[in-house]
């Protein structure tokens, strides 16, 4: 499956079209009868059968919906969470704990990383260590797992949470910022990825966990560098899906991208959105995101929007909703944002 080097190598001139076939100047008879009956015998039995046997899939995604899920343990697993310093990721780290996981705190700020880490041999006496790590620099991630199978065994549960929450539009920001966005955003899960899931497919067992964002499903004017890593990661992590899908390995190796909206963590990031808006916006604290998130990882949950129901319900049926009235409900709850300044 994999293209030649050559693919990813530029040199002038080297470009060489798809031969594009010529569309037929007439209707042949028997190329249409042809076509008809591809159609009768072979397109619509396929149809039938694929209503047939998926049957009992959506019957028990029904099932799954209406009765609580039955949730896998996670005691003496080796979790590792980016990110884990402060907010959602500590937050991450202190449920995982309770939940009977060694814990890695992995974070490029060391001193709140190793905050973390004591606080968690405080309250629950759980193996753990701190790990500074830039997720953005591969050869960082390749050190990281060295450093954490050393000290605490192969890795079952990665938690890609570490991001920027940068307010940063098209033409804002100098490129080097943008780049930095994309980097810790985006590129990081490729690494992390890259680099665990591996272990976990030799070992047959593991869950792979991604912090995407509300601005992953619903895109937002005014944060088009943030929204584009978002909805980046929510891409990722349903192609991830179903190549272990492919794989096999869908019975021991899980995935949960979760949509977080409007959780308390930086007060300079909420004091902004505060600002802005007409209304008084609902928000979750890190602790209760947290624990929808690990709570989706016990039951295997593919996706999870960690948030009030209307912001669940909004997430649900964004498909089906016309533009022009979502700009309205957003002029309604943050009123007319600024114009960019040059």
């Amino acid at each position: 499956m994999a293209l030649e080097g050559a693919y990813f190598e530029h040199t002038d001139g080297l470009y060489e079209a798809a031969v594009k076939r010529k569309a037929p100047r007439s209707v042949d008879p028997k190329r249409l009868e042809k076509r008809v009956r591809f159609i009768l015998l072979e397109v619509i039995p396929l149809l039938v059968k694929l209503v047939i046997i998926s049957i009992p899939s959506l019957l028990r995604d029904l099932i799954t919906a209406i009765l609580p899920a039955r949730q896998k343990s996670l005691t003496n697993q080796v979790a590792l969470v980016t990110g884990g310093a402060n907010g959602l990721g500590r937050a991450l780290c202190l449920r995982l704990a309770q939940e009977g996981c060694a814990v890695a705190v992995a974070d490029i700020d060391l001193v709140g990383a190793k905050s973390t880490a004591e606080e968690i041999r405080q309250r629950f006496g759980k193996p753990v260590d701190a790990f500074r790590v830039d997720v953005s620099d591969y050869a960082s991630v390749q050190q990281l797992r060295k450093d954490v199978e050393c000290s605490l065994g192969p890795v079952d549960i990665l938690v890609n949470n570490a991001g920027l929450l940068a307010m940063l539009s098209l033409s804002e920001g100098k490129p080097e910022d943008v780049r930095r966005i994309v980097d810790v955003n985006l590129m990081a899960h490729f690494w992390t990825i890259r680099e665990f899931k591996e272990g976990m497919v030799e070992r047959r067992r593991g869950h792979i966990v991604a912090i995407s964002s509300m601005f992953g499903i619903v895109p937002c004017g005014r944060t088009i560098s943030y929204t584009t890593t978002k909805f980046g990661v929510r891409g990722l992590m349903a192609a991830l899906r179903e190549e272990i899908f492919m794989d096999n390995l869908s019975d021991c190796i899980h995935t949960t991208c979760a949509y977080p909206a409007g959780v308390a963590t930086r007060k300079q990031f909420v004091d902004f959105v505060q600002s802005l808006s007409k209304i008084k916006l609902p928000w979750n604290s890190p602790e209760t995101v947290a624990n929808m998130i690990v709570d989706a990882v016990r039951a295997n949950k593919s996706e999870i929007v960690p948030s009030h129901l209307i912001m669940r319900f909004l997430a649900t049926i964004f498909p089906l909703i016309p533009t022009t009235l979502v700009r309205c409900t957003t002029e309604v709850c943050l009123g007319t944002i600024p114009k960019l300044t040059k």
